[in-house]
């Protein structure tokens, strides 16, 4: 990469002068009258920058100057021409990195209970987990994808009390699936079955029966439907399989971690000693009925995927409501003795559907509130996609209906996928020739395009770090307009044979590049439109 390469010369050119090994950082100028790339290294160690500048010399350069302290790098004509046969050589492979060199990550996103269809936070998060595996693989990790499965527990019990009546604490659900599924014969040959089961083994064994038939039959059909493949469907009901519980029980209580709390019967892991806000129940009802909390659960998968499973790093999508949660799974993981900087969360912020410039809260089928299948149905799923990774997880997204379904420039998916569609009807044109052969692209409109192109590992390697992968949407309009902008300012087939062949490189290179961008995202590089 050349951002990579500017950072060690400019790294080497201190040391050589100051004699100080420092970390260099390299940003890209909004403004290209400041240069390719830029840093401010001059005014951080309060050094002459000039100096600095004078020191830096390699042929990827056409020059490094000083303006206002900061020091600005151009990239050489050159180094452009030689990155279009990388581009054109490396194909579907390019823009991938080693940064990763295969340490296991595990992606759980999604994982919503299986109490009732998807919602469109459940689309944001799934989609947004699905593309950063994507980016991570192509840094060179080894993800899995993974869906928990809420299996167990209250809201088990209160789903099957949404078909017979139970306590009280037992709200029922009320969805349109739900009443859909009071017709079917499975569920009423569970509450038959099971009528005479004492409470609450009555409402929980038919809620797994009802929860199995969701999770078959409403939930994995969408997954299927968005283009996500989870490699592992983990059973929150597997955790309780072996004596996992027991031993982490004793583990805490031989590290003086949990203490019994005799008025209420529960037993507390003492989080507040890992800097969480207050101690959290891991037993309610210890040593009588001994009913498990979610926080148990999640202290459980834990350990079965740090020490079992054996994986470097854990990221988990959660919805808006779970960012409490943030703390206490760390604090966890340090008292497990794992590195709590390893288990990594990644908090989306809600989606509010809007029409004519009003928000969209019912359903047209249900009355109620829109599902993640009914939006995909409107826009198309790689619209969805799209939208659903334009903003950054920690802001709340507004997703415009009328735009999603506009067909024209206006839409950014229709745009992108244009701009592959033309670079296709362009190669069937002409035949593009060797590409062993200089190239010689000096034209501003080649040049940004060149530019532009050399970005995507760059892309890759920023969210590969901090799994921002709105990144790679913004990435793909740019790439699309400098392409448009080429398109219109340089003519591709022409008289002049060789500028012609030096062109028809660029554009197979803009189509890999584009054709590999659209890939991380799941969104189709149609040929024609």
């Amino acid at each position: 990469m050349i951002r990579e390469e500017i950072k060690k010369l400019t790294e080497k050119a201190v040391k050589d002068l100051y004699g100080k090994e420092v970390e260099v950082r390299i940003e890209q100028p909004q403004d290209p009258v400041f240069g390719d790339y830029a840093t401010n290294v001059a005014m951080t160690l309060k050094k002459n920058p000039q100096e600095i500048a004078s020191q830096i010399k390699s042929d990827i350069l056409e020059k490094a100057e000083v303006k206002n302290s900061f020091i600005n790098f151009f990239i050489s004509k050159a180094y452009l021409q030689k990155q279009v046969k990388e581009i054109l050589k490396e194909k579907d492979k390019f823009g991938g990195l080693k940064i990763g060199k295969g340490e296991k990550v595990n992606v759980e996103f999604i994982s919503a209970n299986p109490t009732g269809p998807l919602t469109l936070g459940n689309g944001r998060g799934g989609f947004c987990g699905d593309v950063l595996a994507n980016v991570l693989q192509k840094a060179k990790y080894k993800v899995t994808r993974e869906y928990y499965i809420n299996d167990i527990g209250g809201q088990i019990t209160r789903l099957g009390y949404s078909y017979v009546s139970g306590p009280s604490e037992f709200k029922p659900y009320q969805n349109a699936d739900i009443d859909e599924l009071k017709k079917d014969s499975r569920v009423i040959r569970a509450i038959e079955e099971y009528k005479n089961y004492p409470d609450p083994d009555k409402g929980n064994e038919i809620g797994k029966v009802v929860a199995n038939i969701f999770l078959k039959e409403k939930i994995k059909p969408i997954i299927s439907e968005m283009k996500i493949n989870f490699d592992v469907w983990f059973s929150e009901k597997s955790l309780y399989r072996g004596k996992e519980k027991e031993k982490i029980i004793n583990e805490f209580q031989k590290k003086n971690l949990v203490y019994y709390n005799k008025e209420d019967k529960t037993l507390w892991f003492k989080s507040t000693k890992f800097d969480d806000d207050k101690d959290r129940v891991l037993i309610k009802g210890y040593r009588t009925g001994r009913e498990e909390t979610y926080f148990l659960s999640d202290i459980i998968y834990l350990k079965n995927k740090f020490k079992k499973r054996k994986f470097n790093y854990l990221i988990y999508f959660w919805g808006a409501d779970h960012f409490g949660y943030i703390n206490r799974i760390k604090a966890a993981a340090e008292a497990l003795g794992f590195d709590k900087d390893k288990v990594r969360m990644i908090i989306m912020q809600l989606v509010r559907l809007i029409q004519q410039g009003k928000e969209v809260r019912m359903s047209k089928r249900t009355g109620t509130y829109v599902t993640l299948d009914e939006l995909i149905d409107e826009v198309g799923l790689d619209v969805a996609r799209f939208f659903f990774l334009t903003r950054s997880p920690d802001t709340h997204l507004n997703f415009d209906l009328d735009l999603a379904k506009e067909q024209s420039e206006k839409n950014p998916v229709y745009y992108i996928q244009y701009a592959h569609a033309r670079i296709c009807s362009i190669l069937k044109k002409a035949t593009v020739g060797d590409s062993t052969k200089h190239l010689k692209l000096e034209d501003p409109a080649e040049l940004r395009l060149v530019k532009q192109l050399i970005r995507l590992p760059e892309i890759i390697e920023d969210i590969s770090k901090d799994y921002q992968v709105q990144r790679l949407s913004q990435y793909a309009v740019d790439l699309a307009t400098t392409f448009h902008k080429f398109y219109q300012e340089c003519r591709v087939i022409s008289e002049d044979k060789n500028l012609t062949q030096a062109r028809l490189s660029l554009v197979l290179a803009t189509k890999i590049v584009l054709k590999n961008t659209l890939d991380l995202m799941g969104i189709s590089a149609p040929e024609e439109m």
